[in-house]
C-alpha cells in the first residue's frame, strides 16, 4: 500500500473516539492527526523515542500532527492500561513499548497484558550504561563490584522500574558474582529523567539507564560512565563492557511501537505500511544518528512474533532471578 492509498484509507477509517465510521467526505485525503501515548515520564528514553518517531510521522507525510500523552509508572503498565481503556480501536493511536514493559508485566502482574495491543514495529535497540556520581568514592566499576561482592547492601543501585533492563542486568551481575538476589539494594524510578537526577544528586551509588538517556549528562561530566551492557564498547564512551570486568553479562533494551488490539486486518496492514514509511524517512534516520541509537527495524508480523518470543525469554530470566 503506497502513501496516497494509506492516506485515502485513513481518511475513511473509523475514529474510535467518535463512536462510529467516518465517510471519505468527512476528512480530506491528506495527512491526518495521530495520538501517541508514551508510558513513561518526560525526559526518558521512551519519551525521546516517541516524540522523535512522531516527528518522523509528520515529516514523512503520514500525520498532519501528533499529540502526546505521558503516563509513566510501573514499567509502562500504567500507560498500557490507559491505552487499552482510552484508545481502544483508534487506527490513529500508537503507544511506545519495549523490553521494559515486558519485564513490568512479568514482575508486576498487572490486570492488562500484551493481548490488549498489537505490536507494529521495532524501532531501535540500545544497551545500558552504568554511571557513578561525579563525587563518587569509587574510581571505577571494578571497585564497585568488589564492594558489591563484599557487602551487597552497601551498593545502592538505581534505574528504571522493577523489571527494567538495568534492573535485570543488576540481578544478572549478582548471579554471576554469587550474590544472593535478596541482598540487592535497588531503587526503581519511573523514568530515566528521575534516575539521572538521583545519580547527579548523589542519592545512588550506581545509576543505570539507556546510553542515550544518560549521554548528555555524561558529556557534560555530571556523571561518569563506568560500564556498558553490550558485547563490545559503545561509540561515544570508553567505558568497559561487563564482560571485560569478568561478570559475563550482555543485555539490550529495544523500543518499538504498537497499536490498539481492536484493529481489523486492513487497518493493521495500513498502519504497518505507515510505520515502514516513517522508518525509511530521512527525519527518522537523522534522529537515530542524533541520539546515537542503534537502528533495529522489524515491522508487522515478524515483530509480533519477536515480541512473543522475547516475552517468554525474559520471563525465564526473571523467574530464575526470583522477580517473577
Amino acid at each position: 500500500m503506497r502513501r496516497q492509498q494509506f492516506l485515502q484509507w485513513l481518511a475513511a477509517a473509523p475514529l474510535a473516539s467518535l463512536g462510529g465510521p467516518l465517510c471519505a467526505s468527512d476528512l480530506p485525503a491528506a495527512p491526518a492527526p495521530f495520538r501517541v501515548l508514551i508510558p513513561a515520564n518526560a525526559g526518558g528514553g521512551w519519551d525521546l523515542t516517541g516524540r522523535a518517531f512522531g516527528h518522523a510521522l509528520v515529516a514523512s507525510g503520514i500525520a498532519s500532527e501528533v499529540t502526546y500523552e505521558n503516563r509513566g509508572g510501573a514499567a509502562g503498565t500504567i500507560g498500557l492500561a490507559q491505552f487499552a481503556k482510552g484508545y481502544r480501536a483508534d487506527p490513529r493511536a500508537l503507544m511506545i513499548m519495549g523490553s521494559v514493559m515486558l519485564g513490568g508485566i512479568i514482575t508486576g502482574r498487572p490486570p492488562v497484558s500484551l493481548d490488549r495491543v498489537r505490536p507494529l514495529a521495532r524501532l531501535t535497540n540500545e544497551y545500558n550504561v552504568f554511571v557513578l556520581p561525579p563525587q563518587s568514592p569509587y574510581p571505577n566499576m571494578a571497585e564497585v563490584l568488589r564492594q558489591f561482592r563484599k557487602d551487597p547492601g552497601s551498593i545502592k543501585w538505581g534505574g528504571g522500574s522493577r523489571g527494567s533492563t538495568e534492573h535485570i542486568a543488576v540481578h544478572m551481575i549478582a548471579k554471576a558474582m554469587g550474590v544472593p538476589p535478596q541482598r540487592i539494594n535497588y531503587v526503581p524510578f519511573r523514568g530515566g529523567g528521575e534516575a539521572a537526577a538521583a545519580v547527579m544528586g548523589g542519592y545512588l551509588t550506581v545509576g543505570g539507564s539507556g546510553f542515550s538517556e544518560f549521554l548528555p549528562h555524561i558529556t557534560s561530566q555530571r556523571m561518569r560512565a563506568v560500564a556498558v551492557t553490550s558485547s563490545a564498547r559503545l561509540p561515544g564512551t570508553d567505558a568497559p563492557t561487563l564482560n571485560e570486568l569478568g561478570v559475563g553479562v550482555v543485555i539490550g533494551n529495544w523500543r518499538g511501537v504498537c497499536a490498539p488490539a481492536g484493529l481489523g486486518a486492513a487497518e493493521f496492514a495500513a498502519l504497518t505500511e505507515a510505520m515502514q514509511a516513517a522508518l525509511d524517512s530521512d527525519d527518522w534516520r537523522q534522529a537515530v544518528e542524533r541520539h546515537q541509537w542503534l537502528p533495529d527495524p522489524l515491522v508487522g508480523a515478524p515483530f509480533e512474533a519477536f515480541v512473543a518470543q522475547e516475552f517468554e525469554s525474559l520471563r525465564d530470566v526473571l523467574l530464575k532471578a526470583g522477580l517473577g
